[in-house]
């Protein structure tokens, strides 16, 4: 066992998580991640997953990413400006964009490099980010790596955000709003109308990050800016292929000279080899089954409904969520853990969240229903939560 300076300096870090009681051991999953999974060998009811139209398992998609796989082969073995390029992943972004309803797509590999990769590309000395205070960690670190001055407004806040635009936007030659579309341990919805409209005031750009809510709101699952009706009035929408749409990577829409300049300029693309061909095939055939049918965004709010309300009746402070995005929200770090734990022993898997994902103060167990949720397994994942909270007196 090592015993070097850097090992005794983690080994005591570690320590420090175990004693506060936020310490996490890392879950070993042996199945698809579908609803029901096999973790650490044992059958388990899944609230974890962002598998929300439950199509990480499904046949065609399965088939579609085997098919590309012979194809294409296994890796694209380069990045895309160089040899990575392929027909498929043209396709692929035309598919985008036409799904957004948007002038072009460009992808990247995965939604946290989208973010540091985009937000540097479009912003520069000079220029201002204005970002809400519980934007996701890979906006903020978008954020911090762009030469751009940087203000918070608070959350939801459109007083506040109006009140920082008119302290500066003399002060600066381009302004950039940006906004999670839903917020990840919170689920709840930002006012796109009223950020455009803020924007056309002050002529600011706007940048929305869609990754929870692509392929849940909108029509057939366009997304939180199609939702709003607001298509081609968002100058950047961010959204995961790896969400809702169960494969690896994610994107941009917007304008063509965007897509013209980003695939110049935003350095996980030039850096970074491309999705593999995989995840392509599996991408074009899940958009297709998206805008063929409605099916698994129906049932994904139908357990959504269902459980919210089922939760409430037991008298759990479920906060503000309007989406499939469910906190739970215990309070007490420690105490918030002992209730993700609880649950595990009984056979559910929700994850304990606490700082600094969360405010302190605020742990909760989030739960995310998918459309793979039968009724009887959402039952038994509510008569262990009653469970729970009777016994730790959070009910």
């Amino acid at each position: 066992m090592s015993n070097s300076f850097a090992a005794r300096f983690f080994k005591e870090k570690v320590q420090e998580l175990k004693d506060q009681g936020v310490y996490k051991d890392l879950p070993i999953l042996q199945s698809a991640n579908d609803a029901e999974v096999i973790l650490n060998g044992r059958k388990i009811i899944s609230l974890c997953s962002n598998n929300y139209l439950g199509l990480v398992n499904h046949p065609r998609i399965k088939m579609a990413a085997i098919k590309a796989v012979e194809k294409y082969g296994v890796g694209a073995a380069s990045a895309r400006n160089i040899i990575g390029n392929t027909d498929l992943y043209e396709e692929m972004e035309k598919m985008l964009a036409e799904f957004k309803r948007e002038e072009a797509v460009v992808v990247s590999q995965s939604g946290f490099d989208c973010n540091i990769g985009t937000i540097p590309a479009i912003t520069e000395k000079g220029d201002l980010i204005i970002s809400d205070e519980l934007n996701y960690a890979s906006i903020i670190d978008g954020t911090r790596l762009s030469k751009a001055d940087t203000k918070i407004y608070n959350h939801l806040d459109m007083d506040n955000l109006e009140k920082i635009l008119k302290e500066n936007r003399d002060k600066y030659r381009n302004i950039l709003i940006i906004t999670d579309a839903v917020f990840s341990m919170d689920g709840d919805i930002a006012p796109l109308p009223d950020i455009v409209k803020l924007s056309k005031k002050y002529e600011a750009m706007t940048y929305v990050d869609d990754a929870h809510g692509t392929g849940i709101l909108g029509e057939r699952g366009r997304g939180t800016v199609d939702y709003f009706g607001l298509n081609g009035e968002i100058d950047f929408t961010m959204g995961t292929l790896s969400k809702a749409i169960s494969a690896v990577g994610a994107y941009v829409a917007g304008s063509a000279s965007m897509k013209d300049w980003l695939l110049r300029r935003a350095r996980p693309i030039l850096f970074s080899t491309c999705i593999p061909p995989s995840a392509v095939g599996a991408i074009i055939e899940a958009i297709k089954l998206m805008m063929s049918s409605t099916e698994q965004i129906d049932k994904l709010w139908d357990n959504t409904k269902y459980f919210k309300e089922k939760l409430s009746e037991l008298g759990f402070n479920i906060g503000n969520s309007q989406t499939p995005i469910t906190p739970v929200i215990i309070g007490e770090e420690e105490r918030a853990m002992n209730f993700s734990n609880r649950l595990l022993e009984k056979g559910i898997l929700a994850s304990g969240i606490v700082y600094p994902v969360v405010p302190k103060g605020t742990g909760r167990v989030r739960c995310i229903v998918t459309a793979q949720h039968t009724k009887e397994q959402l039952n038994c994942c509510i008569e262990a939560f009653k469970s729970v909270g009777q016994e730790m007196k959070v009910l």
